[in-house]
């Protein structure tokens, strides 16, 4: 049986086009080459997309120092300039203090000498005399000069005192008009910061997408590498994808005996439930209408809306049965197939599956892929050796909260894997 598979690059402006065989034809050398040069030509594009990003990543970095430094220099300046305002109030109080003491320090004198004169005119002074003290000072003109030179005295205080607050002043009005001028300056930095961030956080973003569709050009070009050589890889039963999972990502045959024999009993039991009654349980169980749930609830359909998309390509019927909504904690079904991942984690796992087995489309009911899947996830979480600190750590990772029974049994099945075939 002859079947085409046409490999549309547009990084390249053209269309590859590699002709496959059924297994009992030798593929010509050609198809092959092309598909190579393909898969260089990509990593090239996609080193250069990388280091591209890197170098965007480090100015944004850069970029969002210097803000954070404006942004500080700012609240400081503001700081000073509030600090200023304050100081200048408290010193225009000071001077109306002032020309409230002076005011009244000359219209006591002025009484003072008017009762001096008008001696018949009844008159005291509480501010300043008792009235004892009064009538003596009117008795003795030497005394009311001398009290006048007192007054006078003081008023001569408070014009100097005056004068010095007016100067200290005008000093903090300069300190506050050349902050105000550095603030300005400042926002405007910040300002213009801000858009280069933002302009270099979309170019990085932009960037980021490039290599995610050359990274997915290339797995399908991997894939298709690996159909053309017969190097894609389908397990007869569980020890074959155990060892072909454990050779490629170094994962210890035990750990995955053991996270496999605790999570689908080394996938026999990969759920039993459709997607359609998780959903309905999920809501009626633990959600319902409460918008404290609503991020669950929307996570949720996300969710079924990947599993349907993913089912949809393999081929599958949208009853196809996954894990159903657990009834003694709070949380959500739809964990599939041998590893049981949600379609989401699924979908973040695909090209790393498919680039280690050779299959375009994964599929997490598929003992290769499965197995596979779950000894990436592992790998990611550190789980290289067999010491039960790390099988610890891993279980978390895996499980998304610390079970002492799950942990256990992976324990336990790690060093006991070989009973499971006995």
């Amino acid at each position: 049986m002859r079947i085409s598979v046409f490999l549309f690059l547009s990084f390249f402006g053209c269309a590859i086009t590699v002709t496959a065989f059924s297994p009992s034809v030798v593929f010509a050398d050609d198809d092959i080459e092309e598909v190579k040069d393909g898969i260089e030509e990509i990593r090239d594009d996609l080193k250069k997309a990388e280091q591209e990003r890197d170098a965007l990543a480090a100015e944004a970095a850069s970029l969002a120092g210097s803000l954070s430094i404006v942004a500080k220099a700012i609240d400081q300046t503001q700081t000073v300039i509030d600090e200023t305002e304050e100081t200048i109030g408290r010193k225009e109080a000071e001077i109306a203090k002032l020309e409230e003491d002076a005011d009244r320090s000359r219209s006591i004198l002025g009484r003072l000498l008017l009762e001096a004169y008008y001696r018949d005119t009844e008159f005291v002074l509480p501010e300043i005399l008792s009235e004892e003290d009064m009538f003596r000072a009117l008795d003795d003109p030497d005394r009311i000069f001398s009290v006048g030179e007192r007054i006078r005295d003081a008023l001569s205080r408070i014009r100097t005192l005056r004068a010095t607050i007016e100067d200290e002043k005008a000093e903090l009005e300069g300190v506050k008009e050349e902050k105000e001028k550095l603030l300005s300056m400042k926002a405007e930095q910040k300002d213009r910061l801000a858009v280069e961030h933002a302009e270099t956080r979309s170019d990085l973003a932009e960037q980021e997408a490039t290599i995610g569709e050359l990274q997915a050009k290339l797995v399908e070009l991997q894939s298709d590498l690996a159909v053309l050589t017969g190097k894609a890889y389908d397990a007869k039963d569980i020890r074959e994808a155990v060892k072909f999972a454990s050779d490629k990502t170094g994962v210890p045959d035990g750990v995955l005996y053991g996270f496999l024999k605790m999570e689908t009993n080394l996938g026999a039991n990969t759920g039993q439930c459709t997607y359609k009654q998780v959903k309905k349980d999920a809501i009626d169980i633990w959600y319902g209408s409460s918008s404290k749930w609503k991020a669950s609830r929307d996570l949720l359909e996300k969710r079924q809306d990947l599993f349907y998309d993913l089912v949809d390509d393999l081929g599958y019927k949208k009853d196809k049965k996954v894990s159903c909504t657990p009834r003694s904690y709070r949380g959500q079904g739809g964990a599939m197939g041998v590893p049981q991942f949600m379609s989401d984690v699924w979908n973040g796992y695909r090209s790393r599956i498919s680039a280690a087995t050779g299959h375009r489309t994964p599929d997490p009911w598929n003992l290769t892929d499965g197995v596979m899947a779950m000894a990436l996830k592992l790998k990611a979480a550190g789980a290289t050796s067999t010491k039960a600190s790390v099988i610890k750590s891993a279980s978390i990772s895996y499980l998304g909260a610390f079970n002492t029974n799950y942990y256990e049994g992976i324990v336990y099945w790690s060093k006991n894997y070989k009973r499971l075939f006995d």
